[in-house]
């Protein structure tokens, strides 16, 4: 599954290179110029990783930092001119997990990109569970109850994003770009097909639903259809 990162940063040279940078690498990546806009698309998308930067606009970047430690573990990777002790202090206690010093080599930038996802990964519980069904991450087997469940690595990734985001409605869009990417030229009914495979496989043997439809927005896992 490819990570999503987010930037937040109002030079626009910079934010260019940046996005020109991750994109070559894979990830995919979305932006906004200022804190405000960078809270909403944060909470719209849910990226695994934020890049900050710390001179922004209307809301600072040491307030963003702090307002997106409060609601999320998401590792932050903070931009910054201020190269004090004092100051990377004061970033670091404001919840990142990381710093680089502007100017800056695109090279150092994405190292450090890949040693945060690597250490959220590292972090992230290998089995997944919601009501009875469970996921684990390390042999990709699903189980519900003591019935093992086969799955295509396609339902498999989709399940997971369902289990890492339990009770979140995902939008079609959002599935769309975490499972399929940007360059997505399918059948634009593919997704319901996946998720008539997955519900086929859930519920084999009578078990309730999990996979519930919102019609015309997306899906969510939750226990009961509301």
């Amino acid at each position: 599954m490819k990570e999503r990162i987010l930037i937040i940063e109002d030079d626009e040279a910079i934010q260019r290179i940046l996005r020109r940078a991750l994109t070559y690498e894979g990830y995919v990546v979305e932006s906004a110029q200022d804190g405000e806009s960078g809270l909403k698309l944060f909470r719209e998308s849910r990226p695994d990783l934020v890049v900050l930067d710390w001179m922004l606009p209307g809301i600072d970047g040491l307030e963003v930092c702090q307002r997106l430690r409060a609601a999320s573990k998401v590792p932050i990777l903070m931009l910054t001119a201020k190269d004090t002790v004092q100051d990377r202090v004061q970033g670091l206690d404001a919840g990142a997990d990381d710093y680089i010093v502007k100017p800056f080599q695109v090279e150092e930038f994405l190292a450090r990109v890949r040693a945060l996802l690597r250490r959220t990964e590292a972090e992230r519980a290998p089995v997944l569970k919601f009501a009875d069904l469970e996921l684990d991450t390390r042999t990709r087997q699903a189980r519900r109850g003591q019935r093992v469940i086969p799955l295509t690595a396609r339902e498999f990734d989709l399940l997971e994003l369902f289990m890492r985001h339990p009770r979140q409605v995902l939008t079609r869009e959002m599935i769309f770009d975490r499972i399929w990417g940007y360059d997505f030229s399918g059948e634009s009914n593919v997704l319901d097909v996946y998720i008539r495979y997955l519900r086929q496989k859930l519920e084999a043997e009578g078990e309730p639903r999990l996979i519930h439809t919102l019609r015309s927005v997306g899906y969510v896992l939750r226990e009961t259809e509301e």
